[in-house]
């Protein structure tokens, strides 16, 4: 297509830059005064990206066993979430600017590394009539850390965790923060702050942070700050990814759309580890569906400085 197009002509669709808490992230970031003095290694402890799904290949096994889970979600949606969340605030909304930017933050990421990866293949995926390598090396699963070498995100790890037959449907990025220091309330167990940002489904972002339980004893309890889209935004319907990208690219406007040297370092990132992958030198471990996937991949969240909130569960309000 480089032969017959020049690149301002080009639009390379990635939908999940046209899902609507997508195109919120820079607003966020850079139209919020609290969000500036936060957003860096000196109060974010690490970031997670997070797809998962509670079904399998469902009959497309011929299709994603020519790919895998990292090529199929991480190369592309999970990495352009990765961009946003990451990158410096561009000079203009000019989509040039932007997408300088992405480029920036893409080139500063270190090469990853074999104890910081943790595939999967979920029992019963080869057993789909539509996978004909019955002994498919296939990984259906995939945690990884990405590191970002910059003045920002220096020993910040970027958790890409996506995978097919697990316990949940949900897409979401989760920035934990650091513990609070001389911590005179003994809280510290319950959890830590969190700011997440909820994609799909039942759209919504929400500050996790610790409260006085209601009572005449002083003692704290997990609670959130809510903006959920479907009670705040009532009678508002939002469009469908594709539907503002097929707009946009109607308009010329390529702010939401991949350039070709980011898409050029992009594949840089995971080359190494996919061609492990199809040669067999990386093997992924089994889990059963239905579940958080591979126990080493919890293994590892908490080796990076993950601390998983115990007792609190978000609940999407009801109209």
């Amino acid at each position: 297509m480089g032969e017959l197009f020049d690149e301002p002509q080009i639009y390379r669709i990635d939908h999940y830059l046209g899902k609507e808490l997508v195109q919120n992230l820079l607003v966020l970031r850079f139209a919020n005064r609290f969000f500036l003095p936060l957003w860096n290694r000196d109060n974010i402890d690490n970031i997670q990206i997070v797809f998962k799904e509670d079904f399998g290949t469902e009959g497309r096994g011929g299709y994603f066993d020519e790919y895998g889970i990292i090529r199929d979600i991480i190369q592309n949606h999970l990495l352009q979430i990765f961009c946003l969340v990451a990158m410096e605030k561009p000079i203009s909304l000019k989509p040039e600017h932007i997408r300088d930017e992405k480029v920036k933050v893409l080139q500063s990421v270190n090469p990853i590394k074999d104890e910081e990866v943790v595939l999967g293949q979920y029992e019963g995926y080869r057993d789909d009539p539509t996978v004909l390598n019955k002994n498919s090396n296939t990984p259906t699963f995939a945690t990884m850390v990405l590191r970002v070498h910059n003045e920002r995100w220096e020993g910040v790890p970027f958790i890409l965790k996506a995978g097919k037959a697990l316990n949940s449907r949900k897409a979401e990025i989760r920035i934990q923060f650091k513990e609070v220091p001389g911590d005179i309330y003994k809280c510290q167990k319950q959890g830590r702050n969190e700011f997440v940002i909820r994609l799909q489904p039942s759209e919504a972002m929400y500050m996790k942070l610790t409260v006085k339980k209601p009572g005449l004893e002083l003692s704290t309890v997990q609670s959130e700050l809510d903006l959920s889209y479907q009670q705040r935004y009532q009678g508002v319907t939002i469009p469908e990814a594709y539907e503002r990208l097929i707009l946009d690219a109607i308009k010329g406007d390529q702010q939401h759309f991949v350039r070709r040297d980011e898409l050029k370092v992009a594949w840089k990132i995971f080359t190494p580890i996919l061609q492990r992958i199809d040669k067999g030198e990386l093997k992924p471990r089994a889990y059963k569906s239905g579940s958080r996937g591979p126990a080493e991949a919890d293994d590892l969240l908490k080796r990076v400085g993950y601390a998983q909130t115990h007792g609190y569960i978000w609940i999407p309000p009801t109209l």
